[in-house]
């Protein structure tokens, strides 16, 4: 029984850790990581997260806050670990900005509840929680989608500048990157990458193109955006 209560108590042999401070320190770790990832879900403006990354941030958390407790005041070993962690790689590259500063919150959570400063990684959990929120809210330093932008043309009205003063009014910039023929050569179609202005409606910039285009089919298509 006395074993029992030395494993929990408060304090270890030797300067070591003990059970019951390793156990609150992951029970920190999963709880805060949670706090994360239901933030990263709310925040999440993609078509679908993964549920396996989710899953990742929370297991890389509390991994971490007991990979802490093995190097705390041990370099040796601290080096032997991290020339181990080198060797891990991703099976999926995260190309994500954001889904990378998820990843880098976590272990950090993890980090400090490893090394029991409680305090911190609360603070630091629901500081960088509330501001990941707030720039999801307002949708700060959002800009305009790159667009591709399809206007089939009569070959009889055909010029190569037919649409540069209306591109150069509603876009911010745009680049022609294709012209072919289509119809037995008939019609011409015109392919730009565009950038529209902020206050560019869709709808209006459509309605200028078939004022000059004859009415005839034009393609407004989103490319898919880096979330």
């Amino acid at each position: 029984m006395d074993i029992i209560d030395g494993l929990f108590s408060n304090s270890g042999t030797a300067g070591e850790p003990s059970l019951y401070m390793i156990a609150l320190a992951m029970l920190t770790a999963t709880v805060l990581s949670l706090i994360i990832t239901k933030v990263y879900q709310i925040t999440f403006t993609g078509e679908r997260y993964s549920q396996a990354f989710v899953h990742t941030i929370i297991m890389m958390s509390v991994i971490v806050s007991v990979v802490m407790n093995v190097i705390s005041g041990n370099s040796g070993v601290a080096f032997g670990l991290f020339a181990i962690f080198s060797l891990i790689r991703f099976r999926s590259a995260v190309t994500n900005a954001k889904d990378i500063a998820y990843i880098f919150f976590g272990l950090c959570v993890g980090m400090t509840s490893g090394l029991y400063h409680f305090d911190l990684a609360i603070l630091l959990t629901l500081f960088a929680s509330f501001l990941f929120y707030l720039l999801y809210k307002f949708q700060y330093g959002k800009g305009k989608d790159t667009q591709i932008l399809k206007v089939t043309v009569p070959e009889n009205l055909n010029h190569e500048n037919l649409l540069d003063d209306i591109l150069g009014t509603y876009t911010a910039s745009y680049k022609m990157r294709q012209v072919e023929t289509t119809n037995l050569g008939t019609m011409i179609l015109y392919t730009y990458a565009i950038r529209s202005k902020n206050a560019t409606k869709d709808k209006e910039l459509l309605d200028r193109i078939r004022e000059k285009n004859a009415n005839l089919k034009v393609t407004l298509t989103y490319l898919e955006a880096e979330e």
